[in-house]
């Protein structure tokens, strides 16, 4: 049954597990499939072609095993690829993008700060975004060059990431922001810590959540809801050492399976 198939996702390396823990804890019934193409992370400093045709590479591959619907869980990708994706492919393909809107609703100050890559911040559709969403608002965009690879190494909170955090957070603090927009996948993991060096009065905003309620409203319109009420099978793949996607999903241990494959 179509229903029972599993849900796709694609991230430039481990990232997008972020995104997948809210679909996991939003959606518990459905199958899962993870594709970390971390051989070729950064995306954030590839050029638009290259960065769509990895996207086309994923994507076929999560067809061919059978997904019902794709999740871009990747902002770089989204920006750059999503539409090509949507016109090249007959499958349900959720994006996932920067989210401004509410940092925009929601400011008092009237400034908001964006940490992402180059590769989303450089986009035509980030570009779109922030002229509809950010008119009369001042935006900080900085660039977080390093934290990805950082990231993938599984060195999440240490000394090192903490003074590249420290750098990039401080043009955003001397212009009054109150909410911080994380523009990559990989960030959530940056939480904690970035709790530790922001003031109090700054909020932090990833897109986790509002993804896994597109991707519930995607399967309900689409009639492609799990009726499995059975355990389901969460399969994770990554073209480098499974080091980091162990570490970070080791709460799932016990309903997870990691495997390293070409790709």
């Amino acid at each position: 049954m179509m229903n029972n198939k599993p849900i796709g996702i694609f991230d430039s390396g481990v990232g997008g597990t972020s995104i997948w823990k809210e679909i996991n804890a939003l959606l518990p019934f459905e199958n899962t499939i993870y594709l970390a193409d971390s051989a070729n992370a950064p995306y954030g400093y590839k050029s638009v072609d290259e960065i769509i045709s990895l996207s086309i590479k994923n994507t076929e591959l999560l067809m061919q095993m059978g997904c019902k619907l794709i999740i871009v869980a990747c902002n770089t990708a989204t920006t750059n690829a999503i539409s090509i994706l949507r016109n090249k492919f007959d499958i349900p393909i959720i994006g996932i993008e920067p989210a401004l809107k509410p940092a925009a609703l929601k400011t008092k100050t009237k400034s908001i700060g964006i940490l992402a890559t180059q590769g989303t911040l450089m986009s035509s559709l980030f570009s779109v975004s922030a002229k509809v969403f950010t008119k009369k608002i001042q935006i900080t965009e900085v660039i977080g060059e390093g934290l990805v690879p950082l990231i993938e190494e599984g060195k999440v909170d240490t000394k090192e990431i903490n003074i590249l955090l420290t750098k990039y957070i401080q043009p955003m603090t001397n212009n009054n922001i109150d909410h911080l927009v994380l523009g990559c996948s990989h960030y959530p993991y940056l939480i904690p810590l970035l709790e530790k060096i922001l003031p109090n009065n700054i909020t932090i905003i990833d897109s986790g959540e509002a993804v896994a309620k597109q991707t519930r409203n995607v399967l309900i319109k689409n009639k492609i809801l799990s009726k499995n009420k059975n355990k389901p099978e969460h399969i994770f793949y990554t073209n480098t050492s499974t080091f980091t996607l162990e570490m970070l999903l080791k709460k799932y241990s016990s309903s997870i399976v990691i495997k390293n494959k070409k790709f």
